[in-house]
């Protein structure tokens, strides 16, 4: 049967060479692995058979435990017991095979559950073949893991993934809205378009590849900008801690000496120069940024220095009246 199968696919490509046939072919084992309906069913039957192997053990177990006790005790049993508990082993060792035929059997639950639970796959995939060959005009479709030998088969030929594709897509429209579902023609129309002319595919790759490495770029700067307004937030944050620190030392009696504080804010002041430096030289968009945090900053700065001259307005006031209030104290004693 091989041999004639053989014969009949090279004259089949002996007379395609002459007259044009188009020829493909597909693995079906390589199919159903890749299905995911076809998975499931066989992880199911799998664990269908695993209870099955499961039973069979448990009854074999069971037969050699009686077979056992029998050897043990059968000198001291009667002929009658000895052929009482030969009868009943009997019995278990020919429910055992026939537990073993119903579930194993060539017409067996095995079987039987296989039909059930791939073969409308298998149906699914034989559609899907017959809709491709006739959509592109195929004439033969062989498959590669059946009885059929294949010396070699151009890899161009080879038209499984392309069955998975369309068995896929089957089941990705149904569970898709209108618009959705649109997408998806769109989507499946540029993919056949591409197998139909490896060149677009290639460059449809190129372009793929040019917008990662773009969509990679605009990213990396806006880290790099947003680290680097992180870190002048910080600086700001621990400029205005500083000086609600002198500002509470003041108040306690603690006074820094002016000349420090003027080297602190001349320090202060130069490492803002060179960030705002650093962030021209990195990006406008974060120019425009700290520029717009700088007039805050220094909106807040003229705020907290007239809130400053206040308060020393007021403290000199205060002191003044208790000058004032101590001489005449000291005038009418």
């Amino acid at each position: 049967m091989k041999k004639l199968l053989f014969l009949l696919l090279i004259s089949t490509i002996s007379f395609s060479q002459s007259r044009g046939i188009r020829i493909a072919y597909i693995d079906m084992e390589y199919i159903l692995e890749k299905v995911p309906s076809y998975a499931e069913a066989k992880n199911q039957l799998e664990q269908k058979t695993v209870k099955w192997k499961q039973d069979i053990e448990v009854k074999k177990n069971e037969i050699n435990r009686l077979k056992d006790n029998l050897k043990t005790e059968k000198a001291f049993l009667t002929k009658e017991l000895i052929e009482e508990r030969e009868e009943e082993i009997s019995y278990l060792e020919k429910e055992l095979l026939d537990y073993q035929e119903k579930r194993f059997g060539p017409k067996g639950d095995l079987i039987i559950q296989k039909t059930v639970l791939v073969k409308p796959i298998q149906d699914q995939v034989f559609t899907s073949i017959q809709d491709i060959a006739e959509k592109k005009k195929y004439d033969f479709v062989f498959d590669k893991s059946s009885d059929l030998t294949m010396l070699f088969a151009a890899q161009r030929h080879d038209i499984s993934d392309l069955v998975i594709r369309t068995i896929t897509r089957a089941e990705k429209r149904e569970q898709l809205t209108k618009k959705q579902l649109k997408e998806q023609e769109n989507q499946e129309a540029l993919e056949d378009m591409q197998d139909e002319n490896p060149a677009l595919a290639e460059r449809q790759k190129i372009l793929d590849e040019k917008k990662a490495a773009r969509e990679k770029l605009l990213a990396d700067k806006k880290a790099t900008r947003d680290s680097l307004i992180a870190a002048r937030k910080k600086e700001m944050e621990d400029r205005r801690a500083k000086t609600l620190e002198e500002r509470n030392n003041k108040k306690n009696g603690t006074v820094i000496e002016n000349d420090d504080t003027d080297d602190a804010k001349d320090k202060i002041n130069n490492n803002e120069e060179a960030k705002t430096g650093d962030l021209k030289e990195e990006d406008p968009e974060a120019k425009t940024e700290l520029s717009a945090e700088e007039k805050r900053q220094k909106l807040e700065e003229e705020k907290q220095k007239k809130i400053e001259e206040r308060k020393k307005a007021l403290e000199e006031k205060r002191k003044k009246i208790l000058e004032e209030r101590e001489a005449a104290k000291n005038k009418k004693e």
